[in-house]
């Protein structure tokens, strides 16, 4: 436990701290992963549409988006938090330390889904109706762990609803387009949650948690994520087809390629050094730099601010 945290854990903490150590609980600038593929969801529809951005449209996607997020990573903490002091790598997180107690995790976890809820209200009836369906799989992904090897694959579920629901939050109505589009996130978030999970391996076995690197290994889990991502590749491109893009979006993809290349470069099976490069700063590049140019591409196309 670091030296903070053992502040936080032995003197009454202040409303702020409370809310910062929250804040950490569920990783909030983790947002950056999916929140910009559901944004390219949303701009595309808008471009179909009358090629005009909607920015209240754009801004309630947004909160939904947040407060999915931050209800489904209270819920995971809150679920795993007896797997996680058993693990030294978690050991520190804030509800095992005491840093947010489990009753102020829940109270986080119920005004971020009310917050979701009541977005998708705003947006319109339709997201309104499919909202809960959308709280299932956040809940079931951290019991995954329990009873399949593929745990990643319930996650890859909840992350690929993210630009389906903006999609039908611009246009209340079915899009394969969308289909398309989140089944890349899913996989692709899916795949590195594999690379993820590697640095877990002798903890997870020795606990009984289950995962496909402790199944197969972590040579295995790494040829999973592998495939997963020129699946993913695969499908952005599809996405790309037929939606009409434009040249800037097949720049983004030239760029994601390369990060797919070299991400799988930086994790060796038996050097996981930089596995936290990999996870956290490719990955969080992947999502913005194939927004920004998917953006730029629907921009030149004809898409007003």
């Amino acid at each position: 436990m670091s030296a903070a945290e053992a502040t936080l854990g032995s003197e009454p903490a202040q409303p702020n701290s409370k809310v910062k150590a929250f804040l950490r609980l569920v990783m909030i600038e983790h947002s950056v992963f999916a929140l910009p593929f559901a944004f390219i969801a949303a701009l595309t529809a808008m471009f179909q549409d009358d090629e005009s951005i909607h920015w209240t449209t754009l801004l309630l996607v947004t909160i939904a988006m947040v407060g999915l997020r931050t209800f489904a990573m209270a819920a995971n903490r809150i679920i795993d938090r007896e797997i996680d002091a058993r693990n030294p790598r978690t050991a520190g997180r804030e509800l095992v330390t005491g840093a947010v107690s489990v009753r102020s995790a829940w109270t986080g976890a119920l005004v971020a889904v009310v917050v979701f809820l009541g977005a998708a209200a705003l947006l319109n009836p339709l997201c309104l109706a499919l909202a809960p369906l959308a709280v299932i799989p956040m809940v079931v992904y951290p019991y995954g762990k329990r009873f399949t090897n593929y745990p990643h694959a319930i996650l890859g579920i909840a992350q690929a609803m993210g630009p389906v629901g903006a999609w039908l939050a611009v246009t209340g109505s079915w899009s394969w387009d969308a289909v398309i589009l989140g089944l890349a996130v899913g996989i692709w978030i899916g795949g590195f949650d594999l690379i993820f999970a590697c640095q877990d391996v002798q903890a997870d076995r020795a606990h009984g948690v289950l995962s496909v690197p402790a199944r197969f290994g972590i040579p295995g889990a790494l040829w999973g994520a592998r495939v997963c991502h020129a699946v993913t590749t695969g499908l952005l491109v599809w996405f790309g087809l037929a939606t009409g893009a434009g040249l800037f979006y097949w720049i983004g993809m030239v760029i994601v390629a390369v990060a797919f290349v070299y991400e799988h470069r930086v994790v060796r099976p038996h050097d996981l050094s930089r596995l936290n490069r990999a996870f956290f700063s490719v990955n969080g590049f992947i999502g913005m730099a194939l927004f920004a140019c998917a953006l730029l591409d629907l921009l030149v196309r004809g898409l007003t601010v």
